[in-house]
């Protein structure tokens, strides 16, 4: 699968509208040949997986942003499922609390970090500062600054925080892969509406869910600004198709196996000494009754 595609080019200028559209689906055109790759990279990314946390030397970072029901929360239930739960992890980023409002805005995502060998989610992350703290500048109120910049100098100065720190995070072996899942208003709109017309599915959604969509074009044009200032060489952003599921899953697994196949994992090598270890281990047990 060529990636080129969904990845914002450094430095570019994108309009979600022209450049990206949520119902794409490049070469595949049934959905049952799209589950059978998925299923063949939720083995390879297992075994990727199993790699990346013998040689513990990287950390795999995954950001999944997106406008509600772009399915972030299925996405991960689906590529992760092969994965081994020792060497995962999933944070999902909500309304700050306060204690997380003592700290600086980063705060509660850097403590949240992967350790090398592991692979770490934000389920929504930082990005919500520059995204729904920007549609709603009236949170800024609350986050007890000593000084608020005037006009867009706020968003400025976060884009190049966010930029600095992805970009230590790099050079100290944390690869970090940068997906928004691009669901379209009318997709959202139908999907809303199945989780209020099914039962089991109540539990999922929220009045403020339709409050927002008064605010897409605020988001969007939010979200074309971040991805505009921190598409980086380190740290691209990819945006992703979200108004087929199936698609979106396949995309998201297919990019995270090729970032890590580009690693080049290998087992850790063993020494002389510990290779004559296993082999008086293998004596040992082989003489036993």
């Amino acid at each position: 699968m060529n990636h080129d595609a969904f990845i914002v080019p450094p430095g570019s200028k994108i309009s979600l509208k022209k450049n990206y559209d949520p119902a794409y689906k490049t070469d595949f055109h049934v959905k049952t040949d799209a589950v059978m790759k998925l299923q063949a990279d939720i083995e390879r990314l297992a075994n990727y997986q199993n790699i990346l946390y013998a040689q513990n030397t990287y950390a795999l970072l995954i950001i999944f942003q997106a406008m509600d029901a772009a399915g972030k929360d299925s996405t991960i239930k689906h590529v992760m499922s092969g994965v081994n739960p020792q060497g995962f992890q999933v944070f999902s980023f909500k309304q700050p609390s306060a204690e997380e409002l003592d700290h600086d805005y980063l705060w509660r995502a850097t403590k949240a970090l992967p350790e090398r060998g592991r692979i770490g989610i934000f389920n929504r992350s930082y990005y919500e500062e520059v995204l729904v703290v920007r549609v709603h500048p009236e949170m800024l109120k609350k986050q007890q600054l000593p000084k608020i910049p005037s006009g867009n100098q706020i968003w400025k100065q976060r884009f190049q925080e966010i930029n600095n720190l992805e970009k230590y995070l790099v050079d100290n072996g944390v690869i970090i892969l940068k997906f928004f899942l691009n669901v379209s208003k009318s997709e959202q709109k139908k999907r809303f509406l199945q989780r209020i017309e099914s039962p089991e599915k109540h539990w999922k959604f929220s009045a403020s869910d339709v409050q927002e969509r008064a605010f897409w074009d605020d988001y969007m044009d939010a979200y074309e600004e971040v991805f505009n200032q921190t598409s980086t060489k380190w740290a691209p952003w990819y945006i992703i198709p979200a108004d087929r599921k199936w698609f979106t899953r396949l995309t998201v697994a297919n990019i995270i196996c090729s970032k890590l196949e580009e690693l080049n994992l290998k087992y850790p090598s063993v020494s002389e000494e510990h290779k004559q270890q296993l082999l008086e281990a293998k004596r040992i047990l082989e003489q036993e009754d």
